[in-house]
């Protein structure tokens, strides 16, 4: 286990806590910004705990924030075999604990929001409430399934950049791609930090997650739906989701695409924010 202190660009706590832990069969690295109620940010695929980085000082000077890389991204090792979203929660359980975090907010984009709907299934105990940001609760179809089979093949014999290049213009909104070429070249670069088996594994593991749709209805805690205007994901699959969760409700952040939070951190910043301030402080 290995514990620093960094400056970092985006931080009102001005330092960040750095960590790196090993669970199972995978090194895993998380850092911890700011104090107060605990709210563990759940990044997208194929990124890493930088995504969370905008937004930072909209929410450390009220909140405790654990950033993991989720294993196979960026310093977090892939262990072996597919990256399930069973050893996501082992480690995210595994996380908590040298945290010392016993309830939290646990807010999942895309691969994060997987991660979520297996927490709930495994540990709901440790759900203080939920969002859930540019994500569906279906399992994959035959053929997405199949797809994400074939890219991890790809990716190991080619390696990642062709296969970050592919992707870019399905989680970049269109409006971020023609105006925000800083934004785009930062995402890539992002991107470009998870390797080629980091990508496989993660890959493999998407295609076996289960369908969550018969979880939607068992959620009980506070759950708030996030999703980009532009993204690539329907957002009847956020409607779908809001509608299945009572009580939970929805924003929709206008021209961004599936990484809604790196393309307009002050707004989702701001929409993050008002809703985690509703919440008890407890």
């Amino acid at each position: 286990m290995g514990l620093a202190r960094r400056n970092i660009p985006h931080a009102a706590s001005r330092y960040a806590l750095c960590m790196q832990i090993t669970n199972d069969d995978a090194s895993l690295y998380y850092e911890i910004h700011g104090n107060g109620p605990d709210v563990v940010l759940l990044h997208p695929f194929p990124s890493n705990h930088k995504f969370w980085l905008p937004i930072v000082d909209a929410l450390a000077p009220r909140f405790r924030l654990t950033l993991p890389d989720l294993r196979g991204h960026g310093q977090s090792q892939p262990g072996d075999g597919a990256a399930t979203m069973q050893k996501h929660v082992r480690d995210l359980l595994r996380i908590c604990e040298e945290a010392r975090i016993q309830r939290a907010v646990f807010v999942g984009c895309s691969i994060g929001g997987y991660v979520n709907f297996e927490l709930w299934r495994q540990a709901r105990e440790r759900v203080k409430a939920f969002v859930f940001m540019d994500t569906k609760a279906p399992a994959d179809s035959g053929e997405a399934r199949a797809n994400r089979l074939k890219s991890a093949d790809d990716v190991l014999a080619r390696g990642p950049e062709a296969f970050i290049d592919g992707m870019l213009p399905k989680l970049l909104g269109r409006s971020t791609r023609s105006n925000r070429p800083d934004i785009a070249s930062a995402a890539r670069a992002m991107m470009l930090e998870t390797s080629a088996a980091g990508i496989a594994a993660i890959q493999r593991g998407m295609a076996e997650r289960t369908d969550s749709t018969p979880t939607l209805s068992t959620i009980t805690v506070p759950t708030l739906v996030v999703f980009g205007e532009e993204d690539d994901v329907p957002i009847s699959e956020g409607e779908a989701i809001r509608a299945g969760i009572r009580n939970s409700e929805m924003r929709v952040i206008e021209k961004a695409g599936h990484y809604a939070v790196f393309e307009k951190p002050e707004e989702s910043g701001r929409i993050l924010r008002e809703w985690l301030e509703k919440l008890p402080r407890s």
